[in-house]
């Protein structure tokens, strides 16, 4: 493997922990600090008649780790052509 190819590859995957490290502290605070933390303040919001703190805690944490995972394979599909490691 030429030197360059390694650069071009150690970029890749340095862009690819920094989409990591972006969409797992999205998923982390959605789940844990909106969830867990701060459910009794955001008790007092309701949406549909239910305490937006319960909804974090239920719904919100599952539908925001769907929405990352598709926004996760979109930025790979990008990275990939981008570094020419996308299948052919």
């Amino acid at each position: 493997m030429t030197e360059a190819r390694k650069e071009k590859l150690q970029a890749y995957w340095r862009e690819n922990l920094t989409y990591i490290v972006i969409l797992l502290s999205i998923w982390f605070t959605v789940s844990y600090l909106c969830g867990i933390i701060f459910a009794n303040t955001l008790d007092n919001i309701k949406i549909f008649g239910f305490p937006l703190g319960f909804w974090f805690a239920n719904q919100g944490s599952e539908v925001t780790f769907v929405i990352l995972i598709a926004i996760y394979v979109r930025l790979m599909n990008v990275l990939d052509k981008k570094y020419d490691v996308h299948e052919k």
